[in-house]
């Protein structure tokens, strides 16, 4: 038996926000390029290319929100949710390769660090820094919804701080003529985006692996179904998402009730998944008795273990 889909998340997903971004970051891309050039910055050249994986990122997602707004067929039932999920995980290798670019560029000028044309490097890193803030004003709405969207918005975040480093830098190097500021700002613009990469890399390649969607706790679940009245044990319990904010869950209840109670106790599984987890994706199969290979490839957890009746 399976619930229906009428309580599913919303699908749409605001795009307006996502094209004023990309708008704007493409747009001062060009103008950075070209200052970091003329001005002979690496700290600027990095903080271009995060701009130019920022407009990567800010397309990849829009591409993403449209293909996954594509209805389910019948070669891919459930919809093509899952390619905004990829598109995160593109984006975290994208910021990761770029972050690794800048290091070993830096490393190299650090033994022969070229003349920096401070005032200009100045006022670009200020230009960029006005685009950053807005940019990351339109994305933080959505940012904890999906993915997709997280990571633009860590792309776009990442980058601002980079404009923070170069103005930083540039002020120093004015002040001081230490032109060495400059690969060293980008060395820490480079280390603070890794560790961030990571995570966005292995909260999309926990979904792709169809592992438990974060903040679920698959023995918590399981202990609640197995307390719904009438429930004997659980056992073959899945939990996955399709992308970001669509968990589902399919599961072997045991049970004495027959129809037509189980159709009143899977209302009562729906409800309390939903409620609770935020579950609206539910199937389970029913049984009077456990399944010969129960537990022999799934969790199962120590209540259904204990076969406490209610």
């Amino acid at each position: 038996m399976s619930s229906n889909h009428a309580n599913e998340v919303t699908e749409g997903k605001s795009e307006r926000p996502l094209w004023i971004a990309l708008i704007l970051t493409t747009t001062f891309l060009i103008a950075e390029v070209v200052g970091g050039v003329l001005t002979n910055s690496l700290a600027l050249i990095s903080d271009a290319a995060h701009m130019f994986t920022d407009s990567a990122a800010l397309a990849v997602s829009l591409v993403a929100i449209r293909i996954g707004r594509r209805a389910a067929d019948s070669l891919r039932t459930f919809g093509y949710y899952r390619f905004e999920i990829l598109a995160a995980a593109f984006n975290a290798a994208l910021l990761f390769l770029v972050a690794m670019y800048i290091l070993y560029e830096a490393y190299q000028r650090l033994n022969n660090p070229p003349e920096i044309q401070t005032g200009a490097m100045l006022v670009v890193a200020t230009l960029g820094l006005f685009i950053n803030l807005i940019s990351m004003r339109l994305l933080t709405s959505d940012k904890d919804k999906s993915l997709n969207v997280k990571g633009a918005y860590l792309e776009v975040w990442s980058d601002m701080l980079g404009s923070v480093g170069v103005i930083v830098g540039a002020i120093i190097i004015r002040f001081t003529g230490w032109p060495w500021v400059d690969s060293a700002i980008a060395v820490l613009i480079g280390l603070w985006v890794l560790p961030r990469t990571w995570t966005l890399l292995k909260e999309s390649m926990n979904v792709l692996l169809e592992g438990v969607p974060e903040g679920l706790n698959l023995v918590e679940i399981s202990d609640t179904l197995a307390q719904i009245n009438c429930v004997s044990s659980v056992h073959e319990l899945h939990v996955w998402a399709i992308t970001s904010g669509k968990a589902s869950l399919t599961a072997h209840v045991v049970t004495e009730l027959v129809t037509p109670g189980q159709y009143v106790l899977l209302r009562k599984i729906r409800e309390t998944m939903a409620e609770k987890f935020d579950i609206h994706h539910v199937t389970i199969q029913f049984e009077a008795t456990p399944c010969i290979d129960a537990g022999a490839h799934s969790f199962e957890s120590q209540t259904s273990q204990s076969g406490s009746a209610k």
